[in-house]
């Protein structure tokens, strides 16, 4: 599967670089306290499972691109309107039991804020927005919330008009600097409202490839055919880790608060077997073991593609399935209930070349009314004749009753 290996690793550059900022040459450190820091270990825990399951799901594309960031702040913004059993299964498939709501939304809104501010040299944006149908009541708290801790744009649409799929879309292109140009196609009756997360990033390598020395070099597919793709190279001294099961080389941006891993199996190995062993234990074993080395050949591929799955089933055997069903519970969004998780759609964009690195990701949550039913407006429109009653509520008396044959009449 061309490049997997190094995708991954783009994502593990995005979302857990919480495992680099104690080392001692970053000039920038994030100082966690304790409940900070437990949620980012459920983010990593997250983010291998979440990329575990995609990976095995995956049959239509060779190279893949998910950012778990993403996903997890447009799930956590959709767990603050979720109670009782379904509140459960979205913190079980989150991580993060143990944590309160509270401490969930603090410790989400300290780490976006720190990650935002590490490094001028890298552009990091985050952002986060919720439209709903301007007919429908969103409860205040549940707004409150998430304009607080993950300041969420909050916007009321007239989701009956062509326009607001637009609306939507041009937010994310916007977001995204124009990597990612759409996320919606249309909206349905049913949807009520949309909650989306953005990520926008662009890093320098600290070290740039020089372009005179990229050549055409033979990469080997999966089946063994060899294809010619545009190779970066450079002789370096960086950190390097290597064992039966790879070798992988760390390769920093701007002054090293953010770094790419490129992890490749060894000969008789595959991508499989190191997805397979992605857990907190190994991951963190494998960070330590990276060593200072000299004369390191560099040959890495440039590459940039998008990728796109929609995350129902992926999620669902994560433990959230209730969230997709009627037996949800969003009474947070909507007080009458009768809502659930439509669908959670992610989308990715990645371009790596000899200046360093340049991704987006977004995330979408549907959220929609229930196929059960839930609550549904009754129309009664009052265009013929009618009969009409005035009751004394406490005894029933009727005071009075009437009929309007013509309401124009004197």
């Amino acid at each position: 599967m061309k490049t997997t290996s190094t995708l991954f690793i783009l994502m593990a550059a995005l979302l857990f670089v919480a495992c680099d900022l104690f080392q001692n040459n970053v000039e920038n450190e994030i100082y966690l306290n304790e409940k900070t820091a437990r949620l980012i270990e459920a983010e990593n825990d997250f983010g291998f499972e979440l990329f575990q399951n995609i990976y095995a799901s995956e049959k239509e594309f060779e190279n893949i691109m998910v950012s778990p960031l993403s996903v997890s702040l447009a799930l956590a913004m959709t767990y603050n309107g979720a109670e009782g059993e379904t509140k459960s299964a979205m913190e079980k498939t989150l991580k993060v039991y143990g944590l309160t709501p509270d401490d969930i939304n603090t410790s989400y809104q300290d780490l976006v804020e720190a990650l935002k501010s590490l490094d001028p040299k890298v552009l990091l944006e985050i952002a986060n927005a919720i439209f709903y149908r301007d007919d429908f009541t969103v409860e205040n708290e549940f707004i409150s919330i998430n304009k607080n801790y993950y300041d969420a744009e909050v916007s009321a649409l007239d989701f009956n008009s062509p326009q607001a799929v637009n609306t939507i879309n041009d937010w994310v292109a916007e977001k995204t600097h124009d990597k990612i140009e759409t996320i919606l196609e249309e909206i349905t009756p049913d949807q009520v409202m949309f909650l989306l997360n953005a990520i926008y990033f662009k890093g320098i390598w600290q070290k740039e490839f020089n372009i005179e020395s990229t050549e055409d070099l033979p990469f080997y597919l999966e089946n063994g055919t060899a294809i010619q793709t545009k190779t970066m190279q450079r002789l370096d001294t960086l950190p390097y880790s290597t064992n039966d099961l790879f070798s992988a080389v760390q390769l920093s941006y701007g002054k090293g608060n953010y770094n790419m891993y490129v992890f490749l199996p060894e000969p008789g190995r595959t991508i499989q077997e190191i997805v397979n062993k992605l857990d907190k234990d190994n991951w963190e074993t494998w960070m330590e073991s990276f060593q200072e080395t000299q004369n390191v050949d560099i040959k890495f591929p440039g590459f940039k593609y998008e990728y796109e799955i929609t995350l129902n089933d992926v999620l669902t055997e994560m433990g959230m399935g209730i969230a997709f069903t009627g037996a949800a519970d969003f009474t947070g969004i909507n007080q009458n209930g009768g809502l659930q998780i439509g669908f959670v759609k992610h989308k990715t964009f990645v371009e790596v070349n000899e200046e360093g690195t340049e991704a987006a990701a977004v995330t979408i949550v549907s959220i929609e009314r229930t196929s059960a039913g839930g609550p549904e407006k009754v129309p009664f429109y009052v265009n013929r004749p009618f009969i009409y009653t005035i009751i004394e509520k406490d005894t029933g008396a009727i005071l009075f009753i009437g009929t309007v044959k013509n309401p124009s009449l004197n």
